[in-house]
């Protein structure tokens, strides 16, 4: 289908109705882009935060160690 698409753009003008079709597909692509950048930023918010809670226990479990 883009290759035909291509073509087309080489040879002549694409209809109203492909051209909003190829911008739709195009938009969907995006969006999927987007919902998988989102997954992993709130995948990175979460190990960081379980990150930080092992930390501060860490933190605190040595220190009452050393006193």
């Amino acid at each position: 289908m883009k290759l035909w698409n291509d073509l087309k753009t080489m040879f002549g003008k694409l209809t109203l109705l492909e051209l909003a079709s190829t911008e739709l597909a195009e938009a969907e692509r995006k969006l999927m882009e987007a919902h998988s950048a989102e997954e992993f930023a709130a995948a990175l918010v979460t190990y960081e935060a379980t990150r930080i809670t092992r930390l501060r226990a860490q933190i605190n479990e040595l220190s009452k160690e050393q006193q």
